[in-house]
């Protein structure tokens, strides 16, 4: 019997996944496989690079830095916002048995010191924009600081000039790169990922969403977070396509027309992007028209084709796929989505698992409000389960998980057990089809008089949904569950805070948020008070709130004298 011929086209897929287990091996394999086609570039052109003259900025860079010295297993920080050359830094690092160490653009300047000083980084590529953050003592101590910008050295003492520095071909286990992430929980730690874990998230993400040299990648979120960095920038990399950069914040005045321009068939957000399109235009838009309400209720169907093709025209009109991570995804939102048959995906992962750990696919048949299947070659169960509720703490293990937490192996024995599973302090249940659903963070669970779990989360979802409101944040103060709302600008002004009818707006407002929560929520997770909060929360990288920020906060609400305030009725 005739063996059947595996197809040329696999066979090439297969390749690439067995032979790039490095970085330095995905950089080889690119450049010299697409060698003249476009790797990346700003929307409006600038700093544009073939992945043949990408290779060759790489290497003259690499060659610079030897001669100062800066050899294999140095640490090399990246603080810059988006561009094109910043996958040049990462590569010249990575690529070359170097430590990338990125670090997040709103970092503050002290954030910076301890990241600089702890990970003792010898090189810095810095842009101008971010130039302040760098203090005089960091720059001082540095033996390059490189603006990143033109690949000027900035700093460069002749006493450095040693033509010594050596280069090696990475294994895949070494260390490829540093991220520090401070979450929403404080302490900032250095996670450790190997070329093993950026890899395997690689073929990972191919395995999830297959992309190719004709994609074009439109990249939103910061490169210094393994989101945008393992599932966009050099995902795209990896399949010879070519990845788009902003030259501006990503306010919808600069996204819209880059989205027209280049037409983008690949796009990662966080929840609050998506959310607010949908939240602040297409459901304001549809209770103001007589007739799409009319078919909001009649004819939902024809309304769901009618958004879902003005939706994908907004994105460019070639969306293919577009990832939502980093945060969980509203689920009127998200129903909405599914409903106008909208190409999204939800991917669930950290900075630990290099990040994907599971993800639920476009084409797929979606359960709303669930983070779907555990990712290919990660292995997943909930830990310490309670029989009667099902949930548990999700705990992984695979080639994605990372090497530990740098110089911190009392944090990495708390989350990594002996038998490699990484304990992710999500909390989760898992249905018939093992199709996981989080039900929120292991330490924000607040335990109830009856010694129930509540997860605030599940009630921050409520809250949000409430017309006005922004965001929301539930914590416990003096034995009760206590709200903290951030109204929409439009529906609270805070600069008629002196106004009588600024309280009485207010006090409707919070009561209003009281009653919808503790009617629509169980009696387990009523809420006793609501505060109202001035000031935007404050937020991580993929927009999570910073919650240990606000574990005794108090809203900001002004204060009264005694005529203004309101009269107790009890």
């Amino acid at each position: 019997m005739a063996r059947r011929m595996k197809s040329p086209y696999k066979a090439k897929l297969k390749y690439r996944e067995m032979h790039c287990t490095t970085l330095y091996k995905v950089y080889e394999y690119s450049t010299s496989k697409y060698w003249k086609r476009q790797a990346t570039q700003f929307v409006d052109g600038g700093q544009a690079y073939t992945y043949g003259s990408f290779k060759q900025t790489c290497d003259r860079l690499s060659t610079r830095m030897s001669r100062f010295g800066i050899s294999a297993g140095d640490k090399v920080a990246i603080l810059s916002q988006n561009m094109p050359n910043y996958l040049i830094a990462f590569f010249s690092a990575t690529a070359f048995g170097r430590i990338a160490v990125p670090i997040l653009p709103d970092s503050s300047e002290n954030e910076v010191t301890n990241i600089l000083t702890h990970s003792e980084s010898k090189v810095i590529f810095i842009s101008k924009r971010l130039r302040s953050k760098l203090s005089e003592d960091c720059f001082n101590r540095m033996t390059l600081v490189i603006d990143i910008e033109t690949f000027e050295f900035l700093k460069k003492d002749k006493e450095d000039f040693q033509c010594d520095g050596w280069v090696k071909e990475p294994q895949p286990d070494d260390l490829a790169t540093i991220i520090y992430t401070s979450g929403t929980t404080g302490k900032a730690k250095g996670v450790m990922l190997s070329h093993r874990n950026l890899c395997h998230n690689l073929v990972a993400a191919f395995k999830a969403q297959p992309c190719f040299k004709k994609d074009r990648f439109l990249s939103i979120l910061p490169i210094a977070h393994t989101y945008e960095m393992g599932v966009s920038s050099v995902y795209s990399f990896y399949v010879g396509a070519c990845v788009y950069y902003l030259q501006k914040p990503a306010a919808p005045a600069v996204l819209i027309p880059a989205m027209k321009k280049v037409r983008p068939t690949i796009m990662l957000a966080v929840p609050l992007v998506i959310e607010k399109v949908i939240k602040n235009s297409v459901f304001p838009t549809i209770r103001k028209s007589r007739i799409l309400s009319w078919l909001d209720k009649n004819m939902p169907w024809l309304l769901h084709w009618m958004i879902g093709n003005k939706l994908r025209k907004t994105f460019g009109g070639k969306i293919r796929f577009f990832g939502v991570g980093g945060a969980k995804m509203d689920t009127t939102v998200e129903q909405f989505l599914k409903d106008c048959h909208f190409p999204y995906a939800v991917g669930y992962g950290l900075t630990e698992t290099s990040p994907l750990v599971c993800n639920v696919l476009v084409n797929k048949r979606k359960r709303v409000g669930s983070i779907g299947y555990a990712t290919w070659g990660v292995d997943i169960r909930l830990d310490n389960m309670n029989p009667e509720t099902g949930e548990g703490e999700i705990v992984c293990r695979g080639n994605n998980v990372m090497l530990g937490y740098y110089k911190d192996p009392e944090r990495t024995m708390q989350v990594l057990d002996d038998e490699g599973w990484f304990h992710t302090n999500d909390v989760a249940c898992c249905d018939k089809d093992g199709i996981y659903y989080i039900k929120g963070r292991l330490n924000n669970t607040i335990l109830g008089p009856s010694g129930e779990n509540i997860y605030p989360e599940e009630i921050e979802m409520v809250i949000n949904d409430i017309e006005g409101v922004n965001e929301s944040l539930v914590i416990e103060r003096d034995g009760k569950l206590v709200a903290l709302v951030k109204f929409d600008d439009n529906v609270l002004d805070w600069n008629q805070a002196d106004e009588d009818k600024f309280f009485e707006n207010l006090e409707n407002r919070k009561k209003a948020v009281l009653e919808w929560v503790n009617k629509t929520v169980g009696k387990n997770s009523k809420i006793g008070e609501v505060d109202a909060m001035k000031e935007p929360f404050e937020k991580t990288a993929t927009s999570k709130i910073r919650r240990f920020k606000y574990k005794n906060a108090h809203g900001d609400e002004p204060e009264r004298s005694d005529e203004q305030k309101p009269k107790d009725n009890n």
